[in-house]
């Protein structure tokens, strides 16, 4: 979990003189309709998408932790399907070979 604060926002601070310019600054803006009423409206517009943006991230976490534990969970029964497929493959073979035994073992007895 991230902790991420959404108010107040800091207030910009004027950038330091560089040393390669005579002087850097943040130019001032006039603004219509005034500061106060422009900060008005974008503030709940800015928390909005800050918000809406936390739930974005949230929702594709929660699909790639979704599609990690699916993806693991194939790769498992992948394993499983082989491991059982060799099982399987084994005791037919197993089979297979007593049976043959028990033909060649009749055979001989009536040629004995």
């Amino acid at each position: 979990p991230v902790l991420k604060k959404l108010l107040p926002i800091p207030p910009i601070a004027k950038a330091e003189a560089d040393e390669k310019t005579e002087a850097a600054y943040l130019p001032e803006h006039i603004c219509e309709p005034s500061a106060a009423e422009l900060l008005g409206e974008m503030l709940p517009r800015d928390v909005y998408v800050q918000l809406y943006s936390a739930l974005l991230e949230t929702s594709a976490c929660e699909h790639a932790a979704r599609m990690m534990a699916m993806d693991n969970a194939t790769k498992a029964c992948n394993d499983m399907i082989g491991n059982l497929t060799l099982a399987y493959n084994k005791a037919r073979q197993s089979a297979i070979t007593a049976e043959l035994m028990d033909i060649v073992g009749g055979a001989e007895a009536l040629k004995g």
